[in-house]
């Protein structure tokens, strides 16, 4: 029974992805947004730490411009409507913003970890700095997989369009062998 019930539930989810295949990269991007705002602790320290020109506006930036992406996303792809290229375009910049600034203030890390008069030196108190380094370099990643997804989604729909998801009932297929009486 729970074998049926997967069965039929992936039906569901693949008819579902069908009907609207930019959730797909849109999941990516709200992923690459999460795992940015989940670590913020990390980079907010390490701008306390260092205190780097422009740490600052640069997480700022980051974590604005994320959000504004999401909402041109949304934008650019409305429910069984043609693509809004205006929004679309918005969306890429909006994601070229925050790659930008997450390499600036990934670049304002290495700067003070291996400056050569006075480093901040990375120990077990500041370990926080390597892990936003890290941070950033991770969400470099999957921002580029999203625009990947989002750039190669006409190819992807169509082949989720010839998954065939339908359900095979029984005396489907036998219609002619059903009578009508008239009266």
């Amino acid at each position: 029974m729970a074998k049926v019930n997967f069965k039929e539930g992936f039906r569901k989810f693949i008819v579902s992805l069908k009907r609207n295949t930019p959730r797909i990269p849109m999941c990516a991007f709200l992923v690459s947004f999460i795992y940015y705002s989940f670590n913020l602790s990390c980079i907010s320290n390490t701008t306390a730490k260092i205190q780097g020109p422009g740490m600052g506006i640069y997480g700022f930036i980051t974590m604005l411009f994320s959000m504004l992406s999401l909402v041109a996303f949304i934008n650019a792809f409305p429910h069984r409507k043609k693509v809004n290229k205006p929004m679309l375009i918005l969306m890429l910049v909006l994601v070229a913003f925050v790659i930008f600034a997450d390499i600036q203030y990934r670049g304002l890390i290495y700067a003070a970890v291996f400056d050569p008069v006075n480093p901040i030196a990375v120990t077990s108190s500041t370990a926080y700095i390597a892990e936003a380094a890290s941070v950033l370099s991770t969400h470099i990643v999957l921002l580029i997989v999203s625009i990947v997804l989002t750039a190669l989604l006409p190819v992807y729909s169509k082949l989720l369009k010839k998954i065939n998801t339908n359900i095979d009932v029984d005396g489907y297929g036998k219609m002619e062998a059903i009578e009508i009486e008239h009266d």
